[in-house]
């Protein structure tokens, strides 16, 4: 009888030291930073939709949209911040964190986000410079984008056509059957027949507006994510 108890904590023992050794992994929510206009979001499938507040929390699988003026700012995970112009649309596709089983409080390994852009622009703002490692990659139906080291970009597309601006840092893209490519701040590159090289953004004029609106986006989003992060301490 004393064996067979011995044998028992030693089992549950085992049980909780595997399952506290591993990640937990779990979904999260974006935070609204700022929304301007007539902003919604919730399930496309249902056509279900509610107006976006500085208090909604936006899970992965919702689809967000921006009708003509308007536009959201938001964080889909820490070091991944972004703006969402006017007549665009989102779909979240994974908003998740993985935290480490033997930490009672922080002990967070890591922040992933995959963003959908179905249609219209969004700017990027990337920061690696957290202590815990986020992912972040967004794709429309020519192009994923990867940033891996601190960056500030925009996508927009009409569903048919992608491009993608660079202002700071440099980003990684690639295409069905075509190899990546990296853009580099002050560059530009479009698809589906993407240029051999990245092209010049003071060479034209509509992606000398996207720099323009990158750089003024960039320190709007810089500012709001600071404010919460001293809100809310990693």
């Amino acid at each position: 009888m004393r064996c067979c108890s011995i044998a028992s904590v030693l089992a549950v023992c085992c049980l909780f030291g595997n399952g506290c050794s591993k990640g937990i992994s779990r979904t999260t929510a974006a935070t609204v930073f700022f929304v301007k206009g007539n902003v919604v979001f919730g399930n496309a499938e249902r056509n279900h939709f509610q107006p976006v507040t500085l208090q909604s929390k936006i899970h992965d699988g919702n689809t967000v949209r921006s009708l003509d003026g308007a536009s959201i700012n938001l964080a889909f995970v820490p070091g991944a911040f972004a703006r969402i112009s006017g007549n665009s649309e989102i779909n979240i596709e994974q908003l998740r964190l993985t935290k480490d089983g033997n930490q009672t409080a922080g002990g967070m390994l890591d922040r992933s986000a995959r963003i959908r852009l179905i249609r219209g622009k969004i700017v990027v703002l990337f920061n690696r410079s957290y202590t815990s490692k986020s992912q972040f990659a967004i794709t429309t139906r020519q192009v994923t984008v990867n940033p891996d080291s601190d960056c500030l970009f925009c996508l927009w597309t009409d569903g048919a056509t992608t491009r993608l601006t660079c202002a700071r840092g440099e980003i990684s893209a690639s295409a069905q059957a075509q190899p990546p490519v990296t853009i580099t701040a002050g560059y530009f590159q479009h698809w589906p027949r993407p240029s051999k090289k990245p092209l010049a953004a003071a060479e034209d004029a509509v992606a000398q507006a996207d720099v323009t609106e990158l750089l003024e986006a960039g320190e709007e989003l810089l500012d709001q994510a600071a404010g919460w992060e001293n809100r809310h301490p990693l």
